[in-house]
Order: structure tokens, then C-alpha cells, then sequence
């Protein structure tokens, strides 16, 4: 059973103005795009035998497959949310807003709601919360023995994944490199609570960092400031008290990762010192989602796309043959980014690329109408008004585009006065 949700528990105003300037980014392009209204996702429930549970996640499918689960539109990573009820939101814009911007592949995400939040994102049993049973292990059996396959034979995924939690959703990130390294390509640990159980998880890093081949998995690391004023992090190390428990345990691990470079992880690590233990995630998840897909931004300057014997169609192709190793699945160019550059020689008036990368993006997105807009466009800039004719009317058959029917109309209405 499915329910529609449109931006289900928004709790904070930074929440509701970061999705609001995103959105403006996303539809603030000279393109022809759907302005129906943003829905962040929509809810399933699935049985778990492992659990003994029904559980709710919430779905979000990229906006460029039209928000829906259709196969054969496209395949997409998959970024797995721990707290979703929390998070999903934020990773949702995140993810929008870079796959529009190029910084990032289109992805799904899959928003893990919480029951037993305590039960679920520990394993193990904390002295000072003895009543609390660590059910870790079962509830990550779940997620990669049940979610996963699910999520992969219901929608159109691939097989690179990545999980993101804050707090102790991040100790359940690093537990997870830890003792499942193979479960995802990228690990996301926001504020982790790796005080747990006398920093077992610190402890047990010190053993396995230097054993493990990490070669292609990839580990991002946020802290916030909450140290008492005139501290940083290398005088905080030698303090005692509990409230900077988990700042000096995150620390601690940094260096063992630092002392451990040769099992090939590919980590990075922040400090936010105006951020706090809730406001880390949303500034973390995007600076997060930025270094783990660092490979993905292509970088062509003006002098370059402003030279007539720049090979740009050469260029994507080498871009995104490099990408698809990374990804290990093949990825083509975005169809927005496509447009974007086939504009921008539209406007210094390079036809021939503009027309090579039109029809390149109809090719990878045949059932778009945007592209066949775009290849209109160019037609009708180079005065070929019978294919511009053509093309928009393909267009329309594909998807109902306000702009393309005013210009087709127009089109029409000068060829009957001709006519006359």
C-alpha cells in the first residue's frame, strides 16, 4: 500500500528554505521543464521476517524518471537513509539539486523510519543505558537481506549504494564498514555516537582498519562544534568530561584511519565549527555526497566551449567512460547538462555541436520531450522551420510542454498566412 507524502515531517525552517532555494536552482534553467508540484516521495510498507515486523521506508525516485518506479527509464544508485523520518527530506533536495548541477548521478532514495531507534542502531549494551539491548546486527540483516533486494527488484537500481546516518545512525555506518564492508560502495557517519559501550566500535577499528582491503569503498566523516568556548579539536583530545565523548571519539578513529592508509578506504574527514549536533547533517549530507561522487563534476572553461576546435563530444565521452568505471555500471551524460552546453554553443553559434549534442541527448533520452524541444530550438534558430515543425510536434506526443506548443502554433499560423 502507497501513500503519497509531500515533505512529511518538516520540522525546522532550514529544512523548508534550503528545499525552496534548491528548487529554485532546478527550475531556473532556459529549458522546457514539467512545473507540476515537488513531492518528495511516497511510503511503502514491507513485511520483515527477520524483524518479525511490518516496516514503513520512504521511496524517492529521481525527478528525471519522472518520479516513478518504471524500469527501462533509467538505473539508478541507491542511497539507503538511516532515521529517515529525519533525513530523507534534506537527502532528497541534496540529491536533486546536485544531479542538477551535475555534481552527481541521479539516485534513489530509500528512507529507513525508525521503531526501536535505540534497539535498532546499537549492538551492543551501554552502562549507562543497560535497559536498552543492542539489535544492530538483526536490524542491518535486515536492511541488506531484505530492504536491498527488495528495493532492487521492485525499482530501476544499480549496484552502487551508499548509507547515510547521523548520531547513532552514524555509528551504524561505521559499524557497518567495519564488520560489512562489501554491503555498500560509500559510507556517510554524521556526529557519530561512537561514545557506545566505551567506544567498542573505536576498539575494534584498531584491529580491522589494518587488516582490510577497502580498495573502491569510500568513507566521509562530519563532526560539529559542541566543545566549550576556547577549545579546539587538538585541546579537546586531552579532556575528560562526557560532553566531548563523542567530538574525541571521532577523532580517535580519524587517526587510526590516518595510521592505516594502505587498506585503500578513500576517506575524508570535516570539522564544522559553526554547526551543532543537529544542524551537522544537512551542510555534512551535501559536503558528503560532494567528495564521494568528486569524480562525477566535469570541468570544461568558456575559452574552451568558445573554441571552434574544442572536441567536446570527445570529451563527455572520455568523461563518462571514467565516471562508469567508478560507478561499475555505465553512465551517460545528464540529460540537463547536455542541454546546458547544447545552448550555450546554440548561443555563440556553433550549430553543428549544438545539433551533435541535441540529438545525443534524444538518443539517451528517447522518450523526453524536452530534448526534441531543445533540438527544435536549434532548427528554428537556423531558420529550418519545416524540421523545427517536425521536431515539436514530436515533441508534444511525448510530453505536454506549454512553451513548445506556443512556438509550434506560431510556426503554423505564419506557414497559413504564407499560404494565403
Amino acid at each position: 500500500m502507497k501513500s503519497c507524502l509531500f515533505n512529511p515531517n518538516t520540522k525546522t525552517l532550514v529544512k523548508i528554505s534550503f528545499c525552496l532555494f534548491a528548487l529554485l536552482l532546478v527550475c531556473g534553467y532556459a529549458q522546457a521543464q514539467d512545473n507540476s508540484p515537488f513531492n518528495t516521495g511516497f511510503e511503502e510498507t514491507i513485511p520483515s521476517k527477520i524483524l518479525g515486523q511490518q516496516r514503513k521506508i520512504w521511496i524517492h525516485i529521481p525527478k528525471s524518471n519522472g518520479g516513478t518506479k518504471v524500469k527501462g527509464r533509467g538505473n539508478y544508485a541507491v542511497v539507503y537513509v538511516l532515521d529517515g523520518s529525519e533525513n530523507f527530506n534534506t537527502v532528497v533536495t541534496i540529491t536533486e539539486h546536485m544531479e542538477e548541477s551535475s555534481l552527481c548521478p541521479p539516485m534513489i532514495v530509500v528512507g529507513i523510519v525508525p521503531v526501536e531507534r535505540l534497539s535498532e542502531l546499537t549492538t551492543s549494551t551501554d552502562k549507562e543505558l543497560p535497559e536498552v539491548v543492542g539489535n544492530g546486527d538483526k536490524f542491518m540483516a535486515f536492511v541488506e537481506k531484505e530492504l536491498i533486494p527488495y528495493i532492487d527488484a521492485n525499482y530501476p537500481t544499480t549496484t552502487y549504494k551508499t548509507l547515510i546516518g547521523h548520531s547513532l545512525g552514524g555509528l551504524t555506518v561505521i559499524n557497518t564498514l567495519l564488520h560489512h564492508p562489501n554491503s555498500f560502495n560509500a559510507y556517510v557517519s554524521l556526529e557519530a555516537s561512537l561514545w557506545w559501550n566505551n567506544k567498542k566500535s573505536v576498539e575494534e577499528a584498531k584491529a580491522i582498519l589494518p587488516n582490510q582491503n577497502y580498495h573502491g569503498k569510500t568513507l566521509f566523516i562530519a563532526m560539529a562544534n559542541r566543545m566549550e568556548r576556547g577549545m579546539d579539536t587538538l585541546s579537546v583530545q586531552k579532556d575528560t568530561s562526557g560532553s566531548t565523548e563523542l567530538i574525541r571519539s571521532n577523532l580517535e578513529l580519524i587517526k587510526i584511519l590516518n595510521n592505516n592508509k594502505k587498506n585503500q578506504l578513500r576517506y575524508s574527514y570535516k570539522f564544522y565549527e559553526d554547526d551543532n549536533h543537529p544542524s551537522v547533517r544537512l551542510i555534512g549530507e551535501y559536503d558528503a555526497l560532494g567528495f564521494v561522487f568528486a569524480f562525477y563534476k566535469l570541468k570544461i572553461y568558456d575559452s574552451e566551449l568558445n573554441n571552434p576546435n574544442f572536441k567536446l563530444d570527445s570529451v563527455l565521452a572520455a568523461h563518462y567512460k571514467k565516471v562508469s568505471e567508478q560507478m561499475g555500471y555505465v553512465v551517460k551524460p545528464g540529460e540537463s547538462q547536455v542541454n546546458r552546453l547544447g545552448y550555450q554553443m546554440l548561443g555563440t553559434k556553433q550549430y553543428k555541436k549544438a545539433e551533435n549534442l541535441f540529438k545525443l541527448n534524444i538518443a539517451n533520452n528517447p522518450s523526453s520531450g524536452n530534448c526534441y524541444d531543445s533540438l527544435g530550438d536549434l532548427y528554428l534558430a537556423t531558420g529550418n522551420k519545416t524540421k523545427a515543425i517536425e521536431t515539436f510536434k514530436k515533441a508534444l506526443t511525448l510530453q505536454a510542454i506549454p512553451e513548445t506548443k506556443e512556438k509550434l502554433d506560431k510556426l503554423l499560423s505564419d506557414n497559413k498566412k504564407k499560404v494565403k
